[in-house]
C-alpha cells in the first residue's frame, strides 16, 4: 500500500491528524471511526468518545490556527467538519449502527423502511382513526391516544434493548447474518419512532 506523506514536510505521515515529524495538521479522514481511532463496532464506549471529542477539538481550535497557511486553516475547517458530524453520528447508537451497515454495504433499503410491522398493523389502523377523530374536536379519544403513546413508547425501548443485544453478538462473533436481525431491527425501531414524533404532534397543547 502506498504510504501518504505529510503535505508540508515530506515525510511518511502515520494515520494521525497530525505529522508526528512537523506536527502539521494532515487530510483528515472522512471514516468517522478511524477519525476517533476506533476500531468499527456498534458498541462504542460513550465516555472515551466524549473524551476523544473535547481533545481533538482544543486541537482543531480556530485560535491554533489564526496565523497557519492557507492550507492547513483549510483542513482545520474540514477536519471541525468530520468531527462534529462523527460525534453526532456516533453517539447515537441508531445513527451509528445506519452509519456502520452502511460502511459494511448493508444500508437499509426501500423494503426496510416502507409499510408497517405486520404485528403492529391493528393497533396503527386504530390510531389513525383516534387522531382522525381528535383532531375533528372528540377531545374524548385523547386518553386513548396518550395510552397508544405509552404503548409505542414502549415498544422502542424494547427495540432499543433488542439492538443492544444484537450489536453485542455482532461485534464479538462478526457474524454477517446477524447484520440483516440488524437492519430489520432498526426498521421496526424507526417505524415505532415515527409513530411516536405523530402522536406528541397530535397531542401538543
Amino acid at each position: 500500500m502506498e504510504e501518504n506523506h505529510c503535505w508540508h514536510c515530506g515525510s511518511p505521515a502515520a494515520e494521525s491528524l497530525f505529522c508526528r515529524f512537523c506536527n502539521s495538521l494532515q487530510q483528515p479522514v472522512p471514516d468517522y471511526f478511524r477519525f476517533f481511532g476506533f476500531e468499527p463496532a456498534f458498541s462504542l464506549d460513550g465516555a472515551e468518545l466524549e473524551r476523544r471529542f473535547y481533545s481533538i477539538s482544543r486541537q482543531l481550535h480556530p485560535d491554533l490556527f489564526f496565523r497557519a497557511l492557507s492550507r492547513e486553516r483549510q483542513l482545520s475547517l474540514e477536519a471541525t467538519a468530520i468531527l462534529n458530524d462523527a460525534y453526532r453520528t456516533l453517539r447515537d447508537p441508531v445513527l451509528r449502527a445506519e452509519y456502520l451497515l452502511k460502511e459494511l454495504g448493508e444500508a437499509p433499503g426501500e423494503k426496510d423502511r416502507q409499510g408497517a410491522p405486520p404485528e403492529l398493523l391493528e393497533e396503527v389502523f386504530e390510531l389513525n382513526e383516534l387522531v382522525e377523530e381528535l383532531r375533528h374536536g372528540d377531545a374524548s379519544t385523547r386518553p386513548r391516544v396518550e395510552q397508544a403513546h405509552r404503548r409505542f413508547l414502549a415498544l422502542r425501548a424494547e427495540a432499543d434493548r433488542e439492538l443492544e443485544g444484537l450489536y453485542r453478538r455482532y461485534d464479538s462473533a462478526g457474524e454477517s447474518a446477524v447484520l440483516g436481525e440488524i437492519r430489520s431491527a432498526l426498521g421496526r425501531r424507526r417505524y415505532v419512532q415515527n409513530l411516536i414524533e405523530q402522536v406528541e404532534k397530535e397531542l401538543a397543547p
